[in-house]
């Protein structure tokens, strides 16, 4: 049971996401759009987690490497489980994007 909580909320092995954004992961950022134009990471895709269903619009291969943010991580982790159940094999939580500004190239 714990390990499937882990899963879930993106908890396990240390990722190394300035690998992941160096080698081209997209970054889909959750948030309302309104909270993405008050500061977002410059290579993101705004995708509110209520419209994720349109991400095949925007990501054609389910085997691209994924990264989710939001503002907390909460919204991300349900993004993540979402991205999973449609089909898309390499997704990671990245938590807050805020968190994630200091990979930015």
């Amino acid at each position: 049971m714990l390990q499937i909580l882990k899963n879930i909320l993106g908890i396990g092995p240390k990722v190394n996401w300035g690998e992941l954004i160096e080698k081209g992961a997209v970054i889909i950022d959750v948030r309302t759009k309104g909270e993405y134009a008050g500061g977002h990471l410059n290579n993101s895709i705004n995708i509110p987690l209520n419209q994720l269903a349109e991400v095949s619009k925007k990501v054609k291969n389910k085997e691209q490497v994924i990264i989710t943010c939001c503002a907390s991580g909460m919204r991300s982790a349900s993004a993540k489980v979402s991205l999973k159940a449609q089909g898309y094999t390499q997704v990671y939580n990245g938590g807050s994007w805020f968190s994630l500004q200091k990979y930015e190239s």
